[in-house]
C-alpha cells in the first residue's frame, strides 16, 4: 500500500465509525432530546457494536462482503429511521465494490451509492436538517477533489471539512424532515444529531486511512 493510491478496509472503517459512536453517544442522544426522541446516541450505539460484533462472529471475506453484513446488521439493530437510512447507504455502497478493495475511486464511488440510497430512502433535499446535509458536500468534496489529483487521504480531509460545515448549517434550518419536522420553528437553532453522526462516517473514514 501507497500513499498514492492508499485502500481503505472497510472493517478498520467500520470498526473505527463504532468507536467514534460509542465516544459520542451521549453527544448525539443530547441533540436528538432538543428536537427528537432522545435515543440517536443509544440506537447508534447498539447497531455499530452490533456490526463488530457480527464482524467478530463471522468476519466477512471481502469489502462488498463487509460492507452488506454492516447494512443488514444496521438496518436490524437499529431503531427509528436510522437504521433503514444507514444500512441503505452501506447496502448501496457494498453493491458498487468489487473484492479487492476500496480505493481512492471505489471509495468514492461506494460513497455516492451510499448517499443516493440515502436520497431514495429518505426523500432528503439539500437544507433539510439531515444527514443529507453532511453527506451530499462530503460526496461533492470528495468527487471534486479526487478529480483534481488528490490522493485519498487528502480528498477524504477536504470530505471532512465539507461534512462539518454542512453539519453546521443544519443549526438556523427548520426540519422539513423526520421527528424534528413535528416542531416547526422550535427546531431552529439545534444541530441535527443525524448530519452529526454522519459526519462521525467520514472522520472514521479518515482515521482508518491511516
Amino acid at each position: 500500500m501507497t500513499e498514492a493510491n492508499p485502500l481503505l478496509d472497510p472493517i478498520a472503517w467500520l470498526r473505527e465509525f463504532a468507536a467514534l459512536i460509542d465516544e459520542n453517544a451521549d453527544r448525539l442522544t443530547e441533540l436528538d432530546a432538543a428536537i427528537g426522541d432522545a435515543d440517536h446516541g443509544s440506537n447508534m450505539r447498539r447497531g455499530t457494536t452490533a456490526v463488530t460484533a457480527a464482524f467478530a462472529e463471522a468476519p466477512p471475506a471481502t469489502a462488498p462482503d463487509a460492507l452488506k453484513q454492516a447494512g443488514m446488521v444496521l438496518i436490524r439493530s437499529v431503531g427509528g429511521a436510522s437504521g433503514p437510512l444507514y444500512g441503505t447507504f452501506f447496502l448501496r455502497a457494498a453493491a458498487v465494490t468489487d473484492e479487492i478493495g476500496l480505493d481512492a475511486t471505489s471509495f468514492a464511488k461506494a460513497f455516492r451509492a451510499g448517499l443516493d440510497g440515502v436520497v431514495a430512502r429518505g426523500k432528503a433535499e439539500p437544507g433539510d436538517k439531515t444527514m443529507f446535509d453532511a453527506l451530499a458536500p462530503a460526496a461533492d468534496a470528495l468527487d471534486e477533489s479526487l478529480e483534481g489529483g488528490a490522493t485519498l487521504s487528502t480528498a477524504l480531509e477536504i470530505a471532512l471539512a465539507a461534512a462539518e460545515s454542512g453539519r453546521d448549517a443544519t443549526v438556523p434550518l427548520q426540519a422539513r424532515k423526520g421527528r424534528a419536522s413535528y416542531l416547526g420553528e422550535r427546531s431552529v437553532g439545534h444541530q441535527d444529531p443525524g448530519a452529526t453522526s454522519a459526519t462521525l462516517l467520514i472522520r472514521a473514514a479518515r482515521r482508518a486511512l491511516g
